[in-house]
């Protein structure tokens, strides 16, 4: 994809963004206790004393969040490091009782991989990630409560984020959102993270910067934190790229800073200086043991992955014969490609397809529906289409099966037999109404026969009109050919 340009006073200018992205790790326990993660609890219920960094609490590791990100690096064919380190990210703020983050720096579980982004138009973007760390999530200062006091809920205290890093590859709001889409899908196939973006399993950082185009270096970027929708994003970065362009424009400097984004004003204001490393004064945690991992549990672990989104998109493409299009949209949602593997199981897959890229979506989402609230069952939709294909409804017909189905959740066969919708194959039928349609129409007869051939999708159209659309659509077509031959 070209990359967007933003159209300045004094010239032309590129995006450059890295995003970094907080996953929450999908476990029932926290990283370092053995307290719930459950979503939603009354605040400060789900708190152990480690959480609450009481004297003398010691962290133990949780297996389970190890396995999760060791899963999520090998789904993105990242390498995994056998050796790491958990340390010591010092800070002051109220929600993080023990005054330091547990986190990983130097060496983290996972190393380099990358994720391919399908884009519209039918383009792959490659997107480079740098590394996936596990950390402790802090709690959760809450400021609408009182207008004189904050209050603190430490449940959040101590869950297991995977805090997944990618290069500054991305040049544009939409392929920030485009990848944003991409992992939380492969994160949701593998199951090591919900992707619920409303609850705050997964919020992303967008450190944006702008260069004159041409240009080689790389300007100074400012961190927009904690951004919780796709869309918020690339809102978020056109907002943030709009102005730092005005700022360089207008004599300004951009500083190197943390900012946040206000989705009722479609802005980003200042946060704080943006911190380097070295204000966090990383050290190894002395409570915790360097992580060591085998050949052995890895391999058990990539021989445990599922069919990811791009496998599951080439079987789709080479042995069902669907469109990349199709095949695009149906792996993006787990749900959807689970229901078309049902829906396609005994019937035509491409027609499966269709009917639900270009019928069912567009029901579902008017109704406001999750593919898995479908009134229409994927089997049903199985059934419909070997209806077309047998020839016993038509297309058109199918069309109105398909709304009552909808509506009412019944079987295609019972619809079509108790509303009277067979089609009709019956030749001297359909020659009988072919002959009614030429001679009411022969001053078309006769411009056709001169030459104008076009005019045959009028005689089809005729002719289906009158029948309400249960004649067979290709009797119709090959007997409307002889009796036009003259």
């Amino acid at each position: 994809m070209v990359a967007q340009i933003i159209k300045g006073v004094t010239g032309d200018w590129e995006l450059v963004i890295g995003l970094e992205i907080h996953a929450q790790v999908s476990s029932k326990s926290k990283l370092f206790s053995g307290s719930s993660t459950e979503f939603g609890a009354e605040p400060n219920t789900q708190v152990s004393f480690v959480d609450a960094a009481m004297p003398g609490m010691l962290p133990v590791i949780n297996e389970k969040c190890i396995e999760q990100a060791v899963r999520t690096g090998l789904g993105i064919g990242a390498q995994i490091n056998k050796f790491s380190v958990f340390d010591r990210k010092n800070y002051f703020y109220p929600d993080l009782p023990q005054g330091y983050q547990i986190s990983q720096f130097k060496d983290p579980i996972v190393g380099r991989g990358v994720v391919h982004v399908d884009m519209p138009g039918g383009s792959v973007k490659e997107v480079g990630i740098t590394r996936i760390h596990l950390e402790q999530d802090a709690g959760k200062s809450i400021h609408d409560q009182s207008p004189t006091e904050t209050y603190i809920d430490l449940n959040r205290s101590g869950i297991a984020l995977m805090e997944i890093v990618t290069e500054p590859d991305i040049r544009s709001s939409e392929e920030a959102g485009e990848f944003m889409k991409k992992l939380r899908s492969i994160l949701r196939y593998l199951e090591t993270c919900d992707g619920d973006m409303e609850k705050g399993s997964l919020r992303c950082d967008a450190n944006v910067s702008v260069r004159r185009v041409g240009a080689k270096e790389y300007g100074t970027r400012a961190e927009i934190k904690n951004v919780n929708s796709i869309k918020n994003i690339i809102r978020a970065i056109e907002f943030e790229a709009a102005r730092q362009v005005d700022l360089i424009e207008g004599g300004g400097i951009v500083d190197q800073e943390t900012r946040l984004f206000d989705a009722s004003l479609n802005e980003t204001r200042s946060m704080r200086s943006k911190e380097d490393a070295q204000d966090y004064r990383y050290f190894p945690d002395p409570d915790l043991l360097p992580l060591t991992l085998t050949d052995e549990y890895i391999e058990n672990i990539r021989k445990s992955l599922p069919e990811l989104p791009d496998q599951k998109k080439e079987r789709y493409i080479k042995q069902m014969g669907l469109s990349v299009y199709d095949a695009g949209v149906i792996v993006a949602d787990q749900e959807v490609a689970k229901y078309f593997e049902e829906a396609a199981q005994n019937a035509d897959a491409k027609l499966v397809a269709n009917w639900i890229t270009a019928e069912l979506f567009g029901r579902l989402n008017r109704a406001g529906l999750e593919i898995e609230q479908s009134p229409i069952k994927a089997k049903q939709v199985g059934d419909l289409v070997k209806l077309i294909k047998d020839g016993t409804i038509s297309g058109k017909i199918a069309k109105q099966v398909f709304d009552i189905m909808f509506e009412t959740g019944d079987e295609p066969k019972a619809i079509v037999e108790r509303e009277g919708l067979v089609q009709v194959s019956d030749t001297k039928a359909i020659e009988q109404l072919i002959e009614q349609v030429l001679i009411e129409n022969q001053d078309k007869v006769n411009e056709y026969r001169s030459g104008k051939d076009k005019l045959f999708g009028f005689f089809v159209g005729q002719v289906m009109k009158l029948s309400q659309g249960k004649f067979n659509p290709s009797i119709v077509n090959d007997l409307l050919v002889q009796k036009l031959k003259g």
